[in-house]
């Protein structure tokens, strides 16, 4: 029978229960165990994929094609269990799934209550998540967001302590993250945030079996003993979680203060002793790089890191495998429109990723073209292969006022476009309208497709490219003649309606210049790295030895 443990928050959001959850599993599936993660959303839209990326953080898309939590990016990056739409879900689809019941006429009449059918709704959810993986886990590890406290949170921890009592104690337990916050007033750490927050969960019959105290230094002991008295939480289940550069260096950092022993001992397991040789050499690597390499990110969400979250982490996971220091330079694509160009003349390499609407599209075509004019290695990622299009239609082959209609429904030449708006399943020509049904042609998940042999994409990825997608608009095929006259060279499509899935630039045009319709930041783990962003990082670092070698002296002419 597969164990829970539950890890829930107090005291303030974002304290990092997602990447805290991950490590943990990280742990138990060194020790052998089948490890599976849920993400638990308290708010009431039905999923993130329509939330804003500066409020919610980034969209994570699973293989099956679901918009989920940012935190099942963490999960994923953590344990090898590849995560589906049944690892998250929000109180949007609970109570959605309760009304449905209701119209039909499953509660036989009944007063429909929070307790029990909202409760006992999500613990349906829990298990089919559970039962939803290739092989029944050993532990499933339960995320539950917001904080204690919260009025939208409370259904969630009342069905998490209600399927403990129902399971029985060896079954689930309980794990809690809390902030110890340093005062420099006073030159203390203060436990009292801790203490009640602690409190507030145990009102709802809730006894944590240990604590993980955030805190931007190690918490001493004597302070560990306070939380202990106050919390009723032994002194070895009080774990010190001090603020880390790396978040590869957590799983250390919690096997080191003996949480995965103490959770095993309290679900009655005993599995083997943790190897986690493969962490220690990826933290390793990421603390002792051979060579620095900076990558230009320009793109509209840059005051939030976590709206790039998985691009972020994949660029890291290269400097893994390349043992290089990867430092992102953020710029603001509206700047650029603003400003110029100047912050760009220092980078190794530039990257445009994904995104939606038309704010700050010009200033990404404008340092696509400079990456383009200027040989600076470029890999556009969604809205950023679309964007490279664009800019080659308009200053390579001519198209002027080439744009996508999702910009420009007027444009004259619609090199993006819905495929409602430039052909039907046969591939017939159809008037566009500006009017298309956005939702009809929306991509989601995995999707193969063959690569061109020859080309830079099959030396990366071989025959074919299995990658996840979240976009609406396509490359206009009917545009791709003359694209691939002026040397674009659409390296991947999809096998029944050809539409791009990878476009490059013919080493002739430029050494290293590739965009991509789906999003390989998604598949991207630190243990294996992405053949795309490693290529990417190296293409970065011989542009760098090329801008350094001496200018070659000039010829001296001989007269005779």
């Amino acid at each position: 029978m597969t164990r829970y443990i539950f890890i829930t928050g107090g005291v303030v959001s974002s304290l990092g229960k997602g990447i805290a959850a991950a490590s943990l599993g990280a742990i138990l599936e060194s020790r052998g165990l089948a490890v599976t993660l849920l993400k638990l959303d308290p708010y009431i839209n039905v999923d993130p994929g329509t939330m804003n990326p500066l409020q919610h953080g980034e969209v994570f898309v699973t293989e099956d094609g679901a918009e989920t939590d940012l935190d099942l990016g963490h999960y994923e990056r953590f344990v090898q269990t590849r995560m589906r739409r049944e690892n998250n879900f929000t109180a949007g689809q609970i109570y959605e799934s309760v009304l449905r019941k209701e119209r039909r006429g499953a509660y036989l009449g009944k007063t429909v209550q929070v307790i029990p059918h909202i409760t006992h709704e999500i613990q349906t959810f829990i298990e089919r998540g559970v039962q939803a993986a290739k092989a029944l886990p050993d532990i499933a590890i339960v995320e539950i967001g917001g904080t204690v406290g919260d009025i939208e949170s409370l259904p969630f921890l009342e069905a998490a302590r209600q399927m403990r009592l129902r399971l029985g104690q060896r079954q689930a337990c309980f794990v809690h993250l809390t902030l110890v916050p340093y005062l420099p007033a006073s030159s203390e750490l203060k436990t009292k945030p801790t203490q009640h927050s602690v409190q507030k969960l145990r009102e709802i019959g809730i006894s944590p079996h240990a604590l993980l105290c955030r805190a931007d230094r190690d918490i001493p002991d004597e302070e560990r003993a306070k939380i202990s008295l106050f919390a009723n939480v032994p002194q070895d289940a009080v774990i010190s979680v001090r603020d880390v550069d790396n978040i590869y260096t957590i799983p250390h950092m919690l096997h080191a203060q003996g949480l995965d022993d103490l959770l095993c001992a309290e679900l009655d397991l005993t599995p083997p002793p943790a190897d986690l040789s493969v962490w220690t050499r990826m933290v390793d690597a990421l603390e002792h790089p051979r060579r620095r390499a900076v990558i230009g990110l320009v793109g509209k969400y840059v005051d939030s890191a976590e709206s790039y979250q998985s691009l972020v982490e994949a660029l890291k996971h290269a400097s893994i495998h390349t043992l290089t220091q990867v430092e992102i330079e953020y710029i603001d694509s509206e700047a650029i429109e603003q400003n110029g160009l100047s912050a760009l003349d220092a980078l190794d390499a530039i990257l445009v990723p994904g995104g939606f609407g038309a704010r700050g599209v010009e200033g990404k075509i404008a340092a696509i073209q400079y990456a383009r004019e200027a040989k600076i290695p470029y890999l556009g990622i969604c809205l950023g292969m679309q964007l490279a299009v664009i800019e080659f239609a308009r200053h390579v082959v001519g198209l002027a006022h080439a744009n996508s209609t999702e910009f420009d429904p007027a444009t004259p030449y619609p090199v993006v476009a819905l495929i409602t708006e430039w052909c039907d399943r046969a591939g017939a020509v159809e008037k566009r309208s500006a009017h298309s049904n956005l939702g009809g042609t929306m991509r989601l998940g995995a999707q193969r497709a063959p690569v061109k042999a020859g080309t830079r994409a099959a030396r990366m990825y071989g025959a074919s490219v299995n990658e996840r997608h979240r976009h609406r608009f396509e490359v206009n095929g009917r545009f791709v003649p003359q694209l691939e006259a002026h040397g674009m060279i659409i390296s991947a499509a999809t096998p029944k309606d050809q539409l791009p899935e990878m476009v490059e630039l013919t080493e002739t045009l430029h050494p290293w210049f590739i965009g991509v319709q789906f999003h390989p930041e998604f598949a991207s783990t630190p243990r294996a790295g992405h053949p795309l962003f490693n290529r990417f990082v190296e293409a970065a670092l011989q542009h760098q030895r090329a801008r350094q070698l001496p200018a070659p002296a000039p010829l001296k002419m001989c007269h005779g």
